[in-house]
């Protein structure tokens, strides 16, 4: 691994680190590349909704944190990533062994980045899509993305 590369694995898992929400749901960060994330949580009874299915808005949070985190990996050191809106298109129930939100960079810019996250649900060795997310992020100066 380059040093670049190191030193972008390292700020976006510490980053992930210092998140509550991705704790609480039990999300964890799997993979890590320039304008690359995936988060996965495995389905759980306090993360579920009434017909036992993962939440929407825990499938929501994995997907815009994983395309956040695709964002800020194509980003300056010196900089941090806010959401800016997303949209996600709930495909299937989230339903399965795991969930995965795979993130993904479309355009990086200097202020505004698009990317988009795909969440599949994963059960016997298959993938499903489940869901669909686009998002734009922005870029904030002066901030590295860690809150101490």
């Amino acid at each position: 691994m380059n040093d670049n590369v190191a030193e972008i694995d390292r700020r976006i898992r510490a980053s992930f680190a210092k998140q509550g929400l991705m704790h609480t749901l039990g999300a964890t960060l799997d993979a890590v590349a320039p304008g690359l994330v995936e988060i996965a949580l495995v389905p759980r009874p306090e993360i579920s909704q009434q017909h036992g299915f993962v939440h929407a808005g825990a499938v929501g949070a994995i997907a815009d944190s994983a395309a956040g985190y695709a964002a800020l990996s194509t980003m300056p050191p010196d900089r941090g990533v806010l959401t800016v809106e997303f949209k996600i298109n709930l495909l299937a129930p989230a339903a399965g062994e795991r969930i995965v939100a795979r993130g993904k960079v479309v355009k990086a810019g200097r202020t505004l980045t698009l990317a988009q996250a795909e969440v599949f649900a994963e059960a016997q060795g298959k993938e499903r899509l489940i869901a669909m997310l686009s998002a734009t992020l922005m870029a904030i100066e002066g901030r590295d993305g860690i809150v101490d």
